[in-house]
């Protein structure tokens, strides 16, 4: 290939990396724009691999070529900013724990289709986490887990559907005032209960598996932005210590995540700490974080971790919690701005009236 053709070939793929990170900054709901809230991480590699060679295997002589660079370097310190508190260069916003004791959560999207169950129950069996979420449960792992997992599980919320949004929550500790909610259709199911702790401490759990901006799915982010949103303001307004739990299917980094956090108060165990990518567990390039576990100011962080492949598209998440309420001012998050509340309760309405028509 001649040095012309290779240089245009490179302005091209410049054009190209400019425009998809641009794309999340186009204020729609479509799947094809939201889905570039996702591969930061792969543009941020891309487009520095790009600009690398650029400048080993040409000779600047005009302005362009400055030019151009200038874009590229623009794009590279966006995309690297998205990912950045994901990095161990990052502070950390949950803070490691003071104590011993802790709890521990385990969620893994089971991927309806699959029907090898070994890989997930002998790791069930490892983590032995006090509380278990599973999603895209329908009635035949719902019978798999719940006939193989240890008889500690006294406590257990079954929602087996053949949408791929069925869930399954399994317990040690006691489930108190639990339901299962549907915050934005009739088909998409969320659990909704108390865990008491010890005898004098209860925490609220929600968890959610809101539908993705995907064309085979919703061809809008807007039942998912709305189902986050609205368990944003239930934790907001909750008295108890909050977790919430599941495949979000958006990654941390996107507006509607950091919104929801800003607006819920929870705080995220991965800054700083990792990506700890969940999706796709079929993919070594395409890989980002859908899984995730939130928490309030009132827990620390002891370990969290990805699974093993449990022949699912998604990788599990495991986080192990300590419960420290003396000491929460420490991680406090800063409230949200009257602009974060009018955003979300926005989306969080634009889901239900959606659903009404």
């Amino acid at each position: 290939m001649n040095t012309s053709v290779l240089k245009t070939s490179f302005k091209v793929f410049g054009i190209f990396a400019i425009i998809l990170t641009l794309m999340p900054f186009v204020a729609v709901n479509y799947w094809w724009i939201r889905m570039f809230d996702f591969p930061h991480l792969q543009l941020t590699f891309l487009t520095s691999l790009a600009i690398l060679l650029y400048v080993i295997r040409f000779d600047f002589r005009a302005w362009q070529d400055y030019a151009f660079i200038a874009a590229l370097i623009a794009c590279v310190v966006f995309q690297f900013t998205k990912i950045y508190p994901y990095t161990a260069f990052s502070d950390y916003e949950v803070l490691e724990t003071t104590q011993s004791s802790s709890l521990k959560f385990y969620t893994a999207n089971v991927h309806q289709k699959n029907k090898e169950t070994s890989e997930l129950i002998s790791q069930i069996d490892v983590m032995d986490a006090d509380v278990m979420l599973f999603t895209e449960v329908n009635t035949f792992w719902q019978s798999a887990i719940s006939k193989q997992i240890s008889k500690d599980y006294k406590y257990q919320i079954e929602f087996p559907l053949s949408n791929t949004y069925g869930m399954a929550l399994y317990s040690k500790l006691p489930l108190v005032d639990s339901e299962v909610r549907f915050l934005v259709n009739d088909s998409i199911p969320s659990i909704h209960t108390k865990v008491e702790i010890s005898p004098n401490n209860m925490m609220q759990i929600y968890a959610i598996h809101p539908t993705p901006p995907m064309p085979q799915e919703n061809p809008m982010s807007t039942d998912r932005d709305s189902e986050m949103m609205q368990i944003a303001f239930l934790a907001r307004e909750s008295k108890l210590p909050i977790v919430v739990i599941g495949d979000f299917n958006d990654v941390a980094w996107s507006q509607t995540s950091k919104l929801f956090q800003r607006v819920s108060g929870l705080l995220d165990l991965r800054k700083g700490r990792g990506l700890f990518n969940t999706y796709s567990a079929k993919s070594y390039i395409l890989r980002w974080p859908l899984d995730h576990v939130f928490v309030s100011e009132e827990f620390r962080h002891v370990a969290a971790k990805t699974g093993k492949n449990i022949n699912s598209d998604h990788f599990p998440f495991y986080a192990e919690l300590s419960f420290e309420p003396n000491i929460a001012e420490a991680q406090s998050p800063k409230p949200p701005s009257d602009e974060d509340l009018k955003n979300a309760k926005k989306q969080a309405l634009r889901g239900k009236l959606n659903n009404k028509n």
